[in-house]
């Protein structure tokens, strides 16, 4: 089984990414921390016990990857809600399961941090970002430290050409939150939350 661990806004930087939540649900991020292997650092957001949402971008400290960036950081996009990630406690038998190759699977540490996850190897996103990464912690989960904002995910939207091959997918990983699919002439997400100001929305075409 799986469940939605967190959202992924990708940006050019994490000003940029930062501004665009602080639009979207009035409120402001936390500093996350930097992911050396890749070259990218990031800013976070609690939304519940164990989801969160996270703003990354490349690092302008960390020397080039020597490979792609993930979620295409590389593209250097607008800062958008670009994808998410489903989390299992056994990736390795999770990702043989899934209709869709997810990606290698990688060790990865920050800070006091560790997990697994897929990383696709030419750091494109699955489905165009409404097929999910799968991760696996091997510690507690990280928004258990991070701070209360009022903030909550309701429900996540996934557009896509071929809505079929998301449904697919997202039965073939078991997933127990209910992400609605619909057809689109593009890939999209939209993510629906409840806020100390009420009800808003991140993402769209």
């Amino acid at each position: 089984m799986t469940d939605i661990d967190h959202l992924v806004v990708t940006a050019p930087d994490l000003a940029s990414g930062a501004e665009l939540v602080r639009r979207a649900l009035g409120v402001e991020l936390q500093t996350g921390g930097k992911h050396a292997r890749l070259g990218t650092h990031n800013l976070v957001l609690k939304l519940g016990d164990a989801v969160y949402l996270e703003v990354i971008a490349p690092d302008p400290d960390a020397p080039e990857p020597g490979r792609p960036r993930w979620f295409e950081l590389d593209d250097r996009r607008p800062p958008r809600l670009a994808g998410w990630a489903a989390r299992t406690s056994d990736v390795r038998a999770t990702a043989a399961a899934s209709s869709e190759p997810l990606g290698t699977i990688a060790e990865m540490s920050r800070n006091d941090l560790n997990w697994l996850i897929t990383i696709p190897d030419d750091g494109k996103l699955p489905l165009g970002g409404a097929g999910p990464a799968l991760i696996e912690w091997r510690a507690p989960h990280p928004a258990a430290k991070m701070r209360e904002t009022g903030c909550s995910l309701v429900a996540l939207e996934a557009f896509h050409p071929d809505a079929q091959r998301v449904s697919t997918l997202l039965r073939s990983i078991s997933l127990r939150d209910d992400v609605s699919v619909s057809r689109a002439e593009r890939p999209y997400l939209v993510a629906r939350f409840q806020t100390p100001a009420g009800p808003r929305s991140l993402g769209g075409p």
